[in-house]
């Protein structure tokens, strides 16, 4: 598979590369990685990273802003999403063939050309092993930039190297990235500095979130709540790994008021949660995903469907 990928990058001299919405460290490292990959390597080529931009994301990269002619005959690359309705910006259909690189549970199966891994901790991890295929055989080379967004990439989507899916081959590409020199304070202070508006709101999150005897946890972070903070849905999405520190908690779930909807953001630490965000227009990993709620009541539901979940992990245990 990662052959294939490697001659589609070949073969076209207009590439653009497509992430989910909402985007992580994940996504900017995997997408902006393969981009400035592909530019060190192929200078000649035109090569694109699309999507809305995340402030909070400028310390690793900016989004380019293109036309729709742009599409014409173009190798659509779509990195870390799982399906289809979050991929960010749906022009990536427009292409002339699209191929899907990702780690999450390839429910959607879309794309003219699959590489689907779950085994990987992330999916910057999976584009160093693209590179490393590509360099064996064709002497791809890597940069200080390309190192640095892996790098951000994988420690995001692994918390610092302290979730489950941190494997030994995690460990090792993590230090194979280190050896390019480029600034780790840099992509740490980027990452886990927070203003201290957003540790006001923490403090907040702390005092008002609900815990049942079972282990699940829960809290809701209003409009108003976030006006009082003046923080934005997305600087608040940043303390979604708040409630781990907690002691007795097993799984939780923060809601983020935003426009018409609520973001729906779940963690556990054992329970597998993956399947309860799908059944609330979301998805992701086992124990981190995400969703998407309508209304308080909708919320409500996801909160009892959580608990009904930790109830059956904490009797089978």
């Amino acid at each position: 598979m990662k052959q294939q990928i490697i001659e589609k990058i070949q073969q076209y001299d207009t590439i653009i590369i497509h992430r989910h919405v909402r985007p992580d460290p994940d996504a900017y490292g995997s997408q902006h990685g393969l981009k400035t990959l592909i530019q060190a390597n192929f200078p000649q080529k035109a090569v694109y990273a699309v999507g809305e931009h995340d402030d909070s994301l400028t310390f690793m990269a900016t989004p380019d802003t293109i036309a729709d002619d742009v599409y014409e005959g173009a190798l659509v690359i779509v990195t870390d999403t799982a399906n289809t309705e979050r991929v960010d910006d749906q022009r990536y259909t427009n292409g002339a063939y699209v191929i899907k690189i990702d780690h999450h549970p390839n429910d959607d199966q879309y794309g003219d050309l699959l590489w689907v891994d779950t085994s990987a901790s992330s999916c910057s991890e999976m584009i160093y092993e693209l590179f490393e295929e590509a360099r064996a055989q064709f002497n791809w080379t890597m940069n200080e930039e390309v190192a640095q967004l892996l790098f951000a990439g994988i420690v995001g989507d692994t918390g610092r190297f302290m979730f489950p899916s941190t494997t030994l081959k995690t460990f090792r590409t993590a230090g194979d990235l280190v050896e390019y020199g480029f600034n780790r304070n840099h992509v740490f202070n980027g990452m886990y500095e927070m203003d201290r508006k957003l540790l006001n709101l923490q403090g907040y999150l702390y005092q008002n979130f609900e815990m049942t005897d079972k282990g699940m946890a829960y809290v809701r972070l209003t409009k108003e709540a976030l006006a009082q903070f003046d923080a934005t849905p997305s600087e608040a999405s940043l303390l979604v790994g708040s409630l781990g520190n907690v002691k007795g908690i097993t799984a939780w779930v923060i809601f983020i008021e935003e426009g018409d909807s609520i973001r729906v953001r779940l963690r556990s630490k054992g329970p597998v949660i993956n399947t309860l965000a799908k059944e609330f227009n979301g998805g992701g990993h086992p124990l981190a995903s995400g969703a998407t709620a309508y209304s308080w009541e909708e919320a409500d539901r996801v909160v009892a469907r959580l608990q009904e979940i930790v109830c059956d992990y904490k009797e089978a245990q």
